[in-house]
């Protein structure tokens, strides 16, 4: 298969790429150009808006957002907010409603701020040790889905969720949920963005020493080259 090769001027060319969604996991990363998920636990001094526009595009595309609970705290995340248009766009196609967040959560326990909308509760993805019993809320939560006795099954997590009408899955991140993921097999395609910023190392640890950077430094991307699926970068301050 030969790979497209485009240079894009923003949101509206880009997202066309991306109008085709696998069934299955869908990732999307971004990396600074040192191999860095992250700058200070947080994915957003590497982004930029395209980069977020795009984000919001591949939600409007997915049936459920999966993320792993340390991501949904460093990066406060809350209910997805979809534009008019991507609304329009779902109804047309008969589903509705945004697509829930699902997080997976070892403890059992999510960020408050998940469950700030009673109309778009999270799913809550965590083992049988760590479930609420079934009579009992788990802050408002709309769905349970246990998943292996101690640790979490995340390929019987995509069953699961495919089985309650979400095959669709856009995972976020963080690094972690992504390597698990990926040993597990069941990545079927993952969307890159590569920021020109070097970040030195950024643990995904809290008992890892930090980076001395105050902030990424920023690069200039020098050229681009594609030889047999390989893409080769270089990258100048």
């Amino acid at each position: 298969m030969t790979a497209t090769v485009a240079e894009v001027g923003g949101i509206a060319d880009l997202a066309r790429f991306y109008a085709d969604p696998p069934l299955g996991v869908r990732a999307n990363m971004i990396f600074s150009a040192d191999g860095a998920a992250a700058f200070a636990g947080r994915a957003g001094p590497l982004s930029n808006p395209v980069d977020q526009e795009l984000l919001q595009v591949l939600r409007g595309f997915a049936d459920v957002v999966l993320i792993g609970a340390g991501t949904a705290r460093a990066e406060n995340y809350g209910p997805v907010r979809l534009s008019q248009t991507q609304q329009a766009e779902r109804d047309a196609e008969g589903r509705p409603d945004p697509p829930p967040v699902a997080v997976v959560s070892r403890s059992g326990k999510l960020p408050p701020r998940l469950s700030s909308d009673p109309y778009q509760p999270p799913i809550l993805v965590t083992t049988e040790r760590a479930a609420p019993p079934r009579h009992e809320p788990a802050d408002r939560l709309s769905r349970v889905f246990a998943a292996g006795a101690e640790s979490v099954d995340l390929v019987r997590v995509v069953a699961m969720l495919g089985a309650a009408g979400m095959p669709r899955i856009l995972c976020e991140g963080g690094p972690t949920l992504l390597d698990e993921l990926v040993e597990a097999g069941a990545v079927d395609e993952i969307c890159v963005t590569l920021a020109p910023k070097l970040a030195a190392g950024q643990p995904i640890r809290a008992d890892m020493p930090p980076s001395q950077l105050a902030v990424p430094v920023g690069m200039h991307l020098d050229h681009v080259l594609v030889h047999q699926d390989y893409v080769f970068l270089k990258y100048r301050r």
